[in-house]
């Protein structure tokens, strides 16, 4: 009986086994794809082959791609580190694809073992924080601070002790029987020695100055201020030489003796968030609003606000400190600069107004911008590169203005045949820059691609100068009918023989270069660039009128 009892059991758990066995085989095929991305918006997912994503990624431009394997198998869906660069943080086993879809930086490792995302102490002021090399970056730029990253310091609670030896406050002890004190860290305190003349051990009192009365310390009140380094504000000073709280005229001792027993944070300080500059009577000041402390008259010591904003600049613009901003010779842009001319940032530092040239032969460009700010807006420029050089060679108006590649305009009613170089007269259908309609090509673009700020030529030499003003060259074949009485009568490219097209075609040529006939920053116009010619011969009253047009527009 005991027989056919487990001959019965074994023959369950042989159906059962097959059973689980047919099951998993069912259900394999359903899971068998990688998608990179589902239609449901996740990633890197295995699924069925209906649930994948086969729309155009706008990253990539490519299709979403998908694999008969595993995730784990494929180069598109591997694992590794994101570095998310504006906030600072490294997240492991992270997709490729994930990654760049949220703009970070993908490192092929899945523990994120990279240098900017090891582990340390992030110190912040008097704050500290265990972070990233990464995070502390973000963490500093947010508080306007320095970055101080301490990687051999591997564990946090180490991390939060050396922000507490940051503590500041009154440091007691005793010197020459005198009970007295010095305003300074938690940290340097416990590192007073008693040896000497110092016959006490040290006792820290946070957030305590060191003319508290309960302190009972040699160091008293006073009407001096003093200036502190690496602070923007001016200070009270007590006897012993030490800062107190900033400065405030109604705060002096015999006023507000409570003013001086405690720190009191800037903000809850006399005119907080101002600047003060100049105040005679309150020393909370900003750098960021154009104020530090140094030398002037005030209500009480000899520490002021000192201004650090330009008045009355170079263009009769004011400017707070730091701010940057652009000068020309002159007008600037759609091919307008004047030949000799430069472009230069000016900036303001510390009240003084500095000029720093951008490079000769306008190779460099000024390019300024206003940033809002909570303080106001904020005007920043800077040089930069010309990138001119290839501005003739765009055929469509979307490449010609793409500012992310180049410095060109689009100016339309002309062709660029690509032979400017080409002086041949027997050209039938003409050489180099021409109105559109003087061509007879059928698919040319109604416009030609030329450099925003043209560049500067050294005209001394030949080569130099040749190169670019040459593509403005241009010979018009003009056609003649003769009648039976020997009459002629112009029929074909008729426009090339006024004044009014060689006026037009010189203003295309300025704008190549230092080119054609032109006015420098002399104020002079120079024709030396310029030759028009009918029959081989120059009209004799073009150059009093390419004078005149120059002296109205360059006015």
């Amino acid at each position: 009986m005991k027989r056919k009892i487990l001959l019965l059991s074994a023959i369950v758990l042989i159906l059962i086994g097959m059973y689980f066995a047919s099951a998993s085989t069912s259900l394999w095929p359903a899971f068998n794809i990688c998608c990179e991305k589902t239609k449901t918006g996740a990633w890197c997912q295995n699924s069925q082959s209906g649930s994948c994503d086969d729309s155009v990624d706008d990253i990539t431009g490519q299709k979403y791609r998908s694999s008969p394997t595993s995730c784990d198998a494929t180069s598109f869906c591997k694992m590794g580190c994101c570095i998310d660069t504006s906030e600072g943080l490294c997240m492991e086993n992270s997709p490729l694809m994930v990654c760049q879809q949220t703009s970070g930086t993908w490192v092929e490792d899945p523990q994120c073992n990279v240098a900017q995302c090891s582990l340390g102490c992030c110190i912040l002021g008097d704050q500290a924080s265990f972070v990233t090399l990464t995070r502390c970056k973000r963490l500093s730029n947010i508080y306007g601070l320095t970055t101080n990253f301490k990687k051999e310091v591997t564990d946090e609670a180490k991390c939060i002790m050396m922000a507490y030896s940051q503590d500041k406050g009154a440091c007691v002890y005793e010197q020459d029987s005198d009970k007295t004190c010095k305003f300074t860290t938690r940290q340097e305190c416990t590192d007073v020695k008693q040896s000497g003349n110092i016959t006490s051990t040290s006792e820290f009192f946070k957030d305590y100055l060191c003319s508290a009365d309960e302190l009972a310390t040699n160091c008293g009140p006073t009407e001096e201020t003093m200036c502190v380094d690496g602070k923007d504000e001016v200070y009270f000073k007590d006897t012993c030489g030490n800062p107190a709280n900033i400065y405030d005229a109604n705060k002096v001792y015999s006023k507000s003796s409570s003013y001086w027993k405690k720190v009191y944070s800037k903000t809850e300080t006399c005119g907080a968030n101002t600047g003060n500059i100049n105040s005679k009577t309150c020393g909370n000041c900003d750098y960021l609003d154009g104020s530090l402390c140094g030398d002037g008259k005030a209500s009480y010591g000899d520490k002021i606000c000192k201004d650090l904003n330009c008045y009355n600049t170079e263009n009769g613009e004011s400017y707070k400190n730091g701010e940057s901003w652009c000068e020309y010779q002159g007008e600037t842009g759609y091919g307008m600069d004047l030949v000799g001319s430069r472009q230069f940032r000016h900036v303001c530092i510390h009240g003084e107004e500095t000029v720093e040239p951008c490079a000769d032969f306008r190779n460099e460009i000024c390019i300024q911008s206003t940033v809002e700010g909570t303080s106001g807006d904020f005007i920043e420029a800077g040089c930069r590169s010309n990138r001119w050089q290839d501005c003739i060679d765009q055929n469509e108006q979307y490449d010609c203005e793409n500012t992310d590649k180049r410095d060109c305009f689009w100016m339309e009613g002309y062709y660029y045949s690509g032979n400017g170089g080409n002086n041949d007269s027997s050209t039938s259908d003409g050489s180099g820059i021409l109105p559109s309609d003087l061509t007879d090509e059928d698919d040319t673009n109604d416009g030609i691609c030329l450099p925003m700020v043209p560049p500067g030529l050294k005209f001394w030499d030949s080569s130099d100068a040749q190169a670019v003003c040459s593509l403005g060259n241009s010979v018009q074949i003009v056609n003649y009918t003769t009648d039976f009485w020997g009459d002629t009568t112009c029929e074909d490219n008729c426009e090339a023989l006024e004044e009014s097209w060689a006026i037009e075609m010189n203003d295309v040529c300025i704008k190549l270069g230092d080119c054609g006939a032109k006015s420098n920053i002399a104020g002079q116009i120079t024709d030396g660039g310029f030759d028009w010619k009918i029959d081989g011969e120059e009209p004799t009253t073009l150059y009093d009128d390419i004078v005149s047009y120059f002296e109205d527009i360059f006015d």
